[in-house]
């Protein structure tokens, strides 16, 4: 049998992750059926699970890739760009993906007490990301010194789960740019 590269083996994997990140946004978790997951990817079960445990670990993969791009996004641009980002992209196939994933996420923290202890120190990669990156602001000069950096930091983390609900439920995103612009003022130097 022919060994198969790694590049071949990342670009399956990246592939699978795709696809299952569609299935997870349309149907969640539960409705994420194997089947599902294989019409999503074109790829068998064999081949979905010779690159992932199962579900659940294909479900934090997808989860973990998305929260590794947006902590990286947060550490050169902030936030409030990665907000700026969902409005860029809001109709794209990729971002209804990301968004979905953010709900799911967001309902099994608060209905799964294992995957909240397992999804924890996944999601310290963002917040320390928001933190750095307000520390390294506020060093700058350019944040407001009246407030402390943690109110900071939770007020751009709930401006965020607030645009995410906002685009999930199918509000329009129209002039939502404006509104951007006011959350990045409010955190900025007068």
């Amino acid at each position: 049998m022919p060994k198969v590269s790694q590049l071949h083996l990342d670009a399956r994997r990246q592939e699978i992750l795709a696809g299952a990140r569609a299935c997870f946004a349309r149907h969640g978790y539960e409705g994420a059926t194997v089947r599902r997951l294989e019409e999503e990817t074109g790829l068998s079960r064999g081949a979905i699970f010779h690159h992932f445990r199962d579900k659940e670990s294909l479900f934090l993969a997808v989860a973990e890739d998305d929260a590794a791009e947006m902590a990286g996004v947060v550490a050169e641009q902030g936030l409030v760009q990665v907000m700026r980002n969902l409005l860029d992209d809001e109709f794209s196939p990729e971002q209804a993906g990301w968004l979905g994933t953010q709900l799911e996420v967001s309902r099994r923290l608060r209905t799964d007490k294992d995957f909240a202890a397992r999804w924890a120190a996944r999601s310290e990669a963002i917040s320390q990301a928001t933190h750095d990156r307000l520390t390294r602001q506020r060093e700058a000069g350019v944040l407001r010194e009246d407030v402390d950096l943690d109110t900071l930091q939770r007020f751009l983390e709930l401006a965020l789960d607030g645009l995410v609900l906002h685009l999930a439920m199918g509000r329009p995103a129209a002039k939502l740019g404006a509104v951007l612009d006011l959350v990045e003022e409010a955190v900025r130097r007068r």
